[in-house]
């Protein structure tokens, strides 16, 4: 089995991110081929992760694909390369509210059997850190946490300070960074822009956290650390194994993409293929439908901050409206959601919904347990399913509808027979019986099937 680390933090902000993809880009550069993968339902990492492997993207969540399915994905992400860098969400051994650390970054690296490397934010503290890395190495003996990499050291004397504290825990030190004002930019838009969105800014923070590694990381222990790596014995996941396509014709599935619509996981477009579907972006800020579009997925984004400029495509909107209208099926999450409704913001969208969406001040965030409300082309009735929610918008209803989802606080999202729209994003390793169903549905819309 492929090298592999964890690269894990105490809590969020301590900059793990800057550093797993500056490991990852820092790795590519010395000749390594790098697979990188994020811990938990988050699109924006895996975004620079791709930007810093030159390899798609991928996530590991317990929760969304089941804990079965950690060991499986990793194996089928990381063929082809020779070194593995997992990050990981939140504090180590934070994971999913009410449970004992399930789905957290600890979960994984033990479902993976790998190593975990340690960033503390060493900004504010000195011998102190020593203390941190200790209880951390206390609190769950069958974590290994094997290196610790110090973040924001301020200098030389501050360096052998925090040294002296972490040399009782008998942990390594693997690297030191300084504090650096040339990436409080680029760590920003880690954290918060995807890389989709401003992709120049994306390669120049990628750059920038790849050197700041390069300079305080010893790459050759870092490696090391990953070849220790336990025995993991598994099967790697297959798309073409989860589904089974039709013998003659392949519709295609229009998947939304560019700027506005740039969350989506990795596999859902490897079921969707092997599903038997050609699958085909498009950007909605720009393009119209792809060419004999049968179906059409709309997943997550950010379509608040481009609200304008995506009802400025005004025949593309005219177009998704009609094609839905006659019968096109379609999966919408989140973004989608929003598209489909009468306006957004009051910016016009495409007003297949009879609903208006709108930004507000407070954050929806979360994994939920769903019930299929109604029946359609991809659902039935009553089936259960594990999701996440990440948006600070609010839809509002002109008229009663057929909800998509139970949730524990009511109904949500909007159900017809081919059209199917909520927040709730799902990963699909879960359920590849959806984008089965899915491409099911185009060939009926395209006439290959009855």
């Amino acid at each position: 089995m492929i090298p592999r680390v964890v690269v894990a933090a105490p809590s969020s902000g301590a900059g793990k991110t800057t550093v797993a993809v500056g490991l990852m880009a820092a790795l590519r550069r010395a000749g390594h081929v790098v697979a990188g993968f994020k811990v938990g339902p988050d699109y924006i990492d895996p975004g620079f992760h791709a930007v810093a492997t030159g390899r798609p993207g991928r996530n590991l969540d317990a929760m969304l694909s089941g804990e079965e399915r950690v060991a499986p994905l990793f194996a089928h992400g990381a063929q082809g390369a020779d070194v593995a860098v997992v990050e990981g969400v939140m504090g180590l051994y934070d994971g999913a509210l009410g449970t004992e650390g399930f789905s957290s970054t600890a979960h994984v690296a033990k479902l993976l059997r790998a190593p975990v490397v340690l960033v503390v934010d060493a900004a504010a503290a000195g011998r102190s850190v020593g203390a941190v890395v200790q209880g951390f190495v206390a609190f769950d003996t069958e974590v290994r946490i094997v290196g610790v990499i110090l973040n924001k050291v301020g200098s030389d004397r501050h360096e052998a300070e925090v040294r002296a504290g972490v040399a009782p825990t008998g942990v390594p030190v693997l690297g030191v960074l300084r504090r650096d004002t040339r990436v409080t930019v680029p760590s920003r838009h880690l954290g918060l822009v995807p890389a989709d969105e401003q992709r120049e800014q994306a390669e120049l923070a990628v750059d920038a956290a790849a050197e700041l590694v390069r300079q305080g990381v010893d790459l050759e222990a870092f490696v090391a650390a990953a070849r220790g790596a336990g025995e993991l014995v598994t099967t790697a996941w297959d798309a073409d194994a989860e589904v089974t396509p039709a013998e003659e014709g392949r519709p295609v599935v229009a998947v939304a993409g560019g700027p506005v619509f740039s969350f989506h996981y990795t596999e859902t477009t490897e079921l969707l293929t092997a599903a038997g579907a050609d699958v085909v972006r498009f950007d909605p800020l720009r393009d119209p439908l792809p060419e004999a579009t049968s179906a059409l997925c709309l997943g997550g984004g950010f379509p608040e901050l481009h609200a304008e400029a995506l009802s400025a495509n005004e025949p593309l909107r005219r177009q998704v409206a009609s094609e839905i209208a006659a019968g096109l099926p379609v999966i919408a999450e989140c973004a989608g959601l929003l598209y489909l409704c009468r306006e957004l913001d009051g910016h016009p969208m495409t007003g297949v919904l009879p609903a208006a969406a709108r930004m507000t001040g407070s954050l929806t965030l979360g994994y939920r347990t769903a019930i299929a409300a109604t029946t359609t082309a991809f659902f039935d009735e009553g089936r259960r399913v594990r999701g996440h929610e990440f948006h600070r918008t609010a839809v509002t209803l002109d008229d009663a509808v057929d909800p998509a989802w139970y949730l524990p606080a009511g109904t949500e999202g909007v159900a017809r027979p081919r059209v199917h729209a909520s927040y709730l994003h799902l990963h699909w390793t879960a359920s590849p019986d959806v984008p089965a169903r899915l491409v099911a549905a185009a060939r009926v819309h395209a006439g290959l099937e009855k």
